[in-house]
């Protein structure tokens, strides 16, 4: 894809893929039997489906850090290099039906699940017509089977647990996924989370999205012992994949859905990557400042749209399909961008900050009501 060298960080702006990552990248899937067949079934209009999603994942966080450095919005809080455990998470779902709970750098599951792309920076705006209406830009709908996110990620496994459960009661072929980060994993949400998911058996899966930082802390600062192991302390049973390999992120999750749909969930899927910057725009020198200068070159290396791309040459897909994906997803990315600011001076009233939600009967209630509605059932 075209590089950006305002905005990419700096181990992206000449990058050329490395023959034996590229190597490694197929040996990843082929090494194991599952995880080969499915992706064996993924055909090209698939595999390029894919890519289009990595494309518009990564340029939605290009098009919020020029934002940034034009003065439209003071900070963005985005997920460059972690676009594969997002999109190979989804693309394994039955986005009809199955339901996610985004974290903010999940943001590319939304886009996936159906919403708007308009809504990526019309949140950031707080414009009349974000998904908020201006209230909040954490952005998801129930109706597409997106929860809204919040903060503190680690509380998102208990609320995953939760939709799973009204899936299994109701017979349901459905499943709930949620991610949450290295340092969400020393929550007490977190492993409540996960006793409740073990315990009932219902059909969720957890992603263990280990991005080596929490906030501003070091993975090996902040908890003892190994983030895949956290999962079988609580009788849940754990995939590891590579996180910056969009196929082996496809084939674990695929896995963890049948299992799931057969009554055998929960199932965590622990997927290992990096972020290749700070926790929002505004602390990138922190981030460069926490770890050492050949980390960020060993994941720089490892970027998953470009390992994506060779992958896909490798296959015997010409440079000019890809060319014309990139061109329409920049295309899509560019004229959200535009749409959003043009809506700028559609500001909320003051009295809209009151949410009515919260009245008897609102937000609980419509929220069931909905999810039920997305699977059919009462």
């Amino acid at each position: 894809m075209k590089r950006y060298p305002a905005f990419d960080p700096p181990e992206y702006r000449n990058w050329r893929p490395d023959p034996e990552l590229t190597r490694e990248y197929r040996r990843r899937i082929e090494g194991d039997s599952r995880r080969a067949a499915q992706v064996r079934e993924l055909g090209t209009d698939r595999l390029l489906g894919l890519y289009r999603d990595l494309l518009l994942t990564r340029l939605q966080d290009i098009g919020l850090k020029r934002w940034v450095r034009q003065g439209v919005i003071s900070k963005a809080w985005l997920g460059v290099g972690e676009e594969a455990v997002t999109v190979g998470c989804v693309a394994a779902l039955d986005r009809t039906r199955d339901v996610v709970i985004p974290m903010i750098r999940n943001a590319g599951a939304c886009h996936m699940m159906g919403l708007p792309l308009e809504h990526g920076f019309t949140s950031y705006l707080a414009t009349a017509g974000s998904p908020s209406g201006g209230r909040d830009f954490h952005y998801g709908d129930v109706a597409m089977g997106v929860i809204q996110p919040v903060s503190h990620m680690g509380t998102s496994v208990p609320v995953a647990a939760g939709a799973a459960l009204a899936f299994k009661n109701r017979g349901e072929d459905r499943v709930s996924l949620t991610w949450t980060g290295d340092g969400a994993t020393k929550t007490a949400a977190c492993h409540e989370g996960l006793v409740f998911a073990a315990r009932s058996k219902v059909p969720a899966i957890i992603v263990i999205q280990n991005n080596q930082v929490a906030l501003g802390t070091r993975l090996d600062q902040h908890g003892a012992g190994r983030v895949e192991d956290v999962p079988a302390a609580h009788g849940v049973a754990a995939l590891v994949c590579d996180g910056n390999n969009v196929l082996d992120v496809y084939a674990a999750t695929a896995i963890a859905r049948a299992r799931c749909v057969r009554g055998n969930g929960p199932v965590a899927v622990v997927a290992e990557t990096f972020r290749m910057g700070g926790h929002a725009t505004h602390d990138e020198r922190e981030a460069r400042e926490t770890f050492a200068v050949e980390l960020f070159e060993h994941w720089g290396r490892r970027d998953p749209v470009g390992l994506f791309e060779a992958y896909l040459a490798d296959e015997g897909v010409p440079a000019s399909t890809l060319a014309e994906v990139e061109a329409e997803a920049t295309a899509a990315v560019e004229g959200a961008a535009e749409r959003s600011l043009a809506s700028r001076g559609d500001r909320p009233a003051p009295e809209h900050a009151l949410y009515e939600g919260f009245s008897e009967g609102g937000v609980l209630h419509g929220l069931a009501a909905r999810l039920a509605a997305r699977g059919g059932g009462e």
